[in-house]
């Protein structure tokens, strides 16, 4: 039995910001994205932002273990558009 989520539920979107935790307060880095209404409850899901140098590492790592020609099977499929928008015709 899978359960509802909260967004399924209440049909709002949930909306990813990045923030600061300062002096025992979370401190939104751009507050301007945010749509809340004030005294609005929340509910945050804490999660650490990576590093650059982790971010740089994480990517370094995607083509990790394949050959060169499993590397250019996936440039392939990642750079085809033609099914991009549309689901694929049947022949």
């Amino acid at each position: 039995m899978s359960s509802v989520s909260e967004q399924e539920k209440t049909g709002e979107p949930k909306t990813t910001v990045d923030a600061v935790y300062e002096h025992g307060t979370f401190r939104i880095l751009q507050p301007q994205n945010v749509q809340l209404s004030e005294g609005q409850k929340v509910r945050l899901l804490i999660e650490p932002a990576l590093s650059p140098e982790e971010m740089t590492s994480l990517a370094a790592s995607v083509y990790e273990g394949l050959s060169e020609e499993e590397i250019n099977a996936v440039e392939r499929i990642a750079l085809d558009r033609s099914n991009f928008f549309d689901a694929p015709t049947q022949p």
